[in-house]
């Protein structure tokens, strides 16, 4: 399991989660999320958690069975559990794989219904009033093919009562190649601004935040 943090001890109340969900390390969403992160001042707390290094087990579905809980998580899943509920602003890393979320972070998403359902804890309240953010890259010219991911995220973050934060997004496919596309390190530059973070901020469609 790799959990990156930074080398300055935080002082802000600001704690962000990276979620890494592409298939391949280093990718076009990742560099992007990368080079947005650049800019938080170094007293915001940051954890990167790649979904691929953790042995993240299918969900089952027991809401039906017995009294419909579930046991506190534990081993990596607890501590994506653990983090997730740590931060303050949850950034969903994910590239457009078949028009919408990866499946690791479908099967991420999959899980917030069981942590839902564990006794003594309240992840729904303590969700509640935190930001969620997207990048992601996609292969297609049209843009428009990327909303049934976005939907997928803000009906998400609308269910725990989060607010939608934005979406970084950038055309490309090869390694790199989404960070060559003009304009896109400056959109990156300015995602996480502080007028970008006041829930609610309007952008329009083809921006960095959507």
């Amino acid at each position: 399991m790799t959990v990156e943090t930074p080398s300055r001890p935080p002082t802000s109340e600001r704690s962000f989660l990276f979620v890494l969900g592409s298939a391949r390390r280093g990718g076009n969403s990742e560099a992007l999320a990368r080079r947005a992160a650049r800019t938080l001042p170094p007293d915001v707390r940051q954890r990167w958690l790649h979904l691929g290094d953790l042995d993240i087990p299918r969900f089952e579905d027991l809401r039906h069975s017995g009294d419909g809980t579930y046991p506190e998580p534990v081993g990596d899943v607890g501590t994506l559990w653990a983090e997730t509920l740590a931060a303050t602003d949850l950034v969903v890393v994910s590239p457009l794989y078949w028009y919408s979320v990866s499946a690791s972070v479908k099967l991420y998403l999959d899980h917030w219904s069981a942590w839902m359902r564990v006794p003594g804890t309240d992840f729904e309240g303590t969700m509640s009033g935190k930001r969620m953010w997207a990048v992601t890259a996609y292969a297609s010219e049209d843009v428009t093919l990327v909303e049934p991911l976005l939907g997928t995220l803000r009906n998400s973050a609308a269910r725990l009562r989060m607010h939608w934060a934005g979406a970084l997004l950038a055309n490309g496919s090869k390694p790199g190649q989404a960070m060559d596309s003009p304009g896109t390190a400056e959109r990156a530059a300015e995602f996480f601004s502080p007028q970008a973070a006041r829930p609610g901020t309007p952008v329009g469609a083809g921006a960095a935040r959507e």
